[in-house]
């Protein structure tokens, strides 16, 4: 299983785990910094939300409010904020993915783990 067929260096996995460890901390932090935004209604609608996925803000243009229409209003809202989740899913998928996926080992996760 090992190269060798000896044991596995403790200490040199521990280092790894501890590197792997900063790396994702460092990672998430970079993601919580990061704004992204979505729109819909041809920008009537924008939302702005961290690259963790936390809305941070709402832009309404006046054009998009008709009080006799609050169905449609609120339908560019979700699809505005839908829009900037997909970013931010997407950068998380494009940062993460490769610092958790080293996690998995040879094709499986490390058992008691959630990833």
């Amino acid at each position: 299983m090992f190269p060798g067929g000896g044991q596995p260096n403790m200490q040199q996995l521990l280092k790894q785990a501890q590197k792997m460890q900063q790396d994702l901390a460092q990672a998430q932090q970079e993601l919580a910094a990061t704004r992204l935004t979505g729109s819909a209604g041809g920008g009537l609608v924008e939302a702005t939300v961290s690259g963790s996925g936390e809305l941070l803000a709402l832009t309404i243009a006046p054009a998009a409010v008709d009080p006799d229409d609050t169905e449609t209003l609120a339908d560019l809202v979700l699809a505005a904020v839908r829009d900037a989740n997909a970013a931010a899913q997407k950068l998380q998928a494009d940062r993460m993915g490769p610092l958790t996926q080293g996690l998995g080992g040879m094709g499986g996760g490390i058992p008691g783990l959630p990833f």
